[in-house]
Formats: structure tokens, C-alpha cells, sequence
């Protein structure tokens, strides 16, 4: 591992009625011990999961519509309102590393279209706005994820069908055990949190809290319903 701790620093937040710290869980984070080179976020939308993950990359110096350090390129409304209110504790520190952002991949790929003069060795040779979007994501994966780097993901699994995403749990499972890549990954895939020996932080309920993979909700409700479909379907259905 390489990100050891996140802290909140309390002392610089002028006002906690503002965005960001307006989130219950923001407000309550004081650190974040980091101790697996596999960290899940978790949490209802709006609970901060994604809100941390992209101040982490801001600090980070990675892109926060989407990159590394070196993909210089603007997009409406990508920067960090928390970044500048916490720091990151390093052993040792890295530059090297990738921030992925599901909504705005997009522009991430056509960013790429418009520098790459090495034929998108680092893509699987193919141009990512010319694959489909589980195929892009993908290649990223595949071909740019390597060596000692940290990888923030913000839920890779908007793209990925669920053997793709078992093909993902493969790749980092590849990249951590070489001892070479630490992941934080922002997710509501029931799937990739199921990865052995991860550590899971719940957002909800206004605090930020580890929790067990059988004790989040994207596994609770995920076994229930395919254990009672008919049943979840009649009582959600149902007229009161």
C-alpha cells in the first residue's frame, strides 16, 4: 500500500452548512486508516462516496474529470470543493496512478483521441471511442493499469456487464498481489465488493464506518431478491 490515511482538517472549514460539508458523512470524517490494498466506498447516491474519491485524486494531481497526471483537459465543473480541506498521509508517496470517473469517461476518451500519436498502445491499440463503452473501460483496465500506481475508481461497473466485471476483479486481483497497485473504488456492484480481503466503508447513516461485505445493502438486497423475485416483486408492486 501506498495511501495510508485520508484526514479531514477541520480547523481550515470556514462554514459545515456548505457543500461539501453539508454531507453528514463528510462532516463526521475526522481520518481514514487505510489497510488493505483493496478499499471499497459505499453508499446511497449523495451519501459522499464519490465526493472523497475525487478529492483524493485532486490531491493526487490526477485529473478529476478523468486521467492521470499527465491528461491535461477541461471539462465544465470537475473540480474539487474538498481537496484543499484534507491531506493524504503517504508510505512512500506516488505520482504515478489513474482517476477513473464513469460520467465523464467520455471526454476522458476523446482527450486521448486528440493527443495519442503512439497508436492507443496504452488502450489495446484501438481508439476508445471506437469500442464500446464496456470495451473501452476495459482497455483502460487491461493495457494502462500497471506498475506502482494507485487506481480511484468511481463505479467502474457503469459500463461493465457482470462477467466483465468478475474480468475486473481479475485484473486487480493481478495488480495487487504483485504488491504494485493500491485501489479505492466508489461502487454499488454487489460483484466487485465481493473481493477477498477488501475493506469496505460504508457512507451511510451520516458517518463513515467500516462495515462487512454480507452486511451492506447491495448484498442484502441483491441475495434477497434473487433468492425471493417473486415475492419482492408482488410486495414492491402492490397497490396500498
Amino acid at each position: 500500500m501506498f495511501l495510508k490515511k485520508v484526514t479531514l482538517l477541520k480547523e481550515k472549514i470556514p462554514i459545515f452548512n456548505d457543500y461539501p460539508f453539508s454531507i453528514p458523512s463528510i462532516a463526521s470524517l475526522n481520518e481514514m486508516k487505510l489497510e488493505s490494498n483493496v478499499t471499497f466506498f459505499v453508499g446511497e447516491n449523495g451519501s459522499g462516496k464519490s465526493t472523497l474519491l475525487e478529492a483524493i485524486a485532486d490531491k493526487c494531481g490526477f485529473n478529476t474529470a478523468g486521467g492521470g497526471r499527465n491528461n491535461s483537459y477541461d471539462v465544465y465543473e470537475t473540480n474539487s470543493e474538498l481537496s484543499e480541506y484534507i491531506r493524504l498521509s503517504w508510505m512512500p508517496k506516488i505520482t504515478n496512478g489513474f482517476f477513473l470517473r464513469s460520467e465523464s469517461f467520455y471526454h476522458f476518451a476523446t482527450h486521448i483521441d486528440k493527443v495519442d500519436d503512439n497508436g492507443f498502445k496504452d488502450y489495446g491499440g484501438k481508439s476508445l471511442l471506437k469500442q464500446s463503452h464496456g470495451e473501452s473501460f476495459m482497455s483502460l483496465f487491461i493495457n494502462r493499469f500497471n506498475g506502482e500506481a494507485i487506481y480511484l475508481l468511481d463505479e467502474p461497473e457503469a459500463a461493465l456487464s457482470p462477467a466483465r466485471q468478475l474480468a475486473l476483479l481479475k485484473v486487480i486481483h493481478d495488480l495487487e498481489t504483485q504488491g504494485d497497485a493500491q485501489f479505492i473504488i466508489a461502487t454499488h456492484s454487489p460483484i466487485l465488493l465481493g473481493y477477498p480481503e477488501a475493506e469496505i466503508y460504508s457512507f451511510d447513516h451520516g458517518q463513515i464506518a467500516k462495515i462487512d461485505y454480507e452486511d451492506t445493502d447491495h448484498y442484502s438486497i441483491t441475495k434477497y431478491f434473487l433468492e425471493n423475485r417473486k415475492r419482492f416483486l408482488y410486495e414492491l408492486f402492490k397497490e396500498e
